[in-house]
């Protein structure tokens, strides 16, 4: 009876120490939300409208993720890409662009063509570029 007994501790404590890691992570994002927030004023803009150093660059790292800052005298360009795409259809959404006592945070999601979406089969490479007024911190990306 002892046996079996002690058999049944250890099974439990084995998947506490198991489970108990798992569950405890799963809230986890990786990274701390700052308490102090304050809304940047951003615009998009279109590959067009930007220096032509930054469109050769964006040209050069289309095809992976990318996540970079470009400066100039009067402006800051945060530039977000997220590689290769199959199809046509896909987007970027700007959830958030704000700045703590540190750095920038800059919040995104890519937006995948509709279940009903009619798509191309064509290659495509979503990037957004936000512009500002020029900024100093570092540039936290939240793709």
């Amino acid at each position: 009876m002892w046996k079996k007994f002690c058999g049944k501790i250890a099974v439990c404590l084995f998947l506490m120490l198991i489970i108990m890691p798992v569950f405890s992570l799963a809230g986890c994002k990786g990274q701390r939300e700052p308490d102090n927030k304050t809304h940047i004023d951003y615009t998009v803009v279109e590959n067009a409208d930007l220096p032509e150093e930054l469109k050769k660059l964006i040209e050069s790292r289309k095809d992976k993720v990318m996540r970079l800052t470009y400066t100039t005298k009067d402006y800051t360009y945060v530039v977000a890409g997220y590689g290769t795409r199959d199809t046509s259809g896909y987007s970027i959404k700007v959830n958030n662009v704000y700045t703590s006592a540190d750095a920038i945070y800059i919040d995104l999601n890519l937006i995948g063509p509709a279940a009903d979406e009619a798509v191309n089969e064509v290659e495509t490479y979503p990037v957004i570029v936000l512009k500002m007024e020029r900024r100093d911190e570092s540039v936290v990306f939240k793709m």
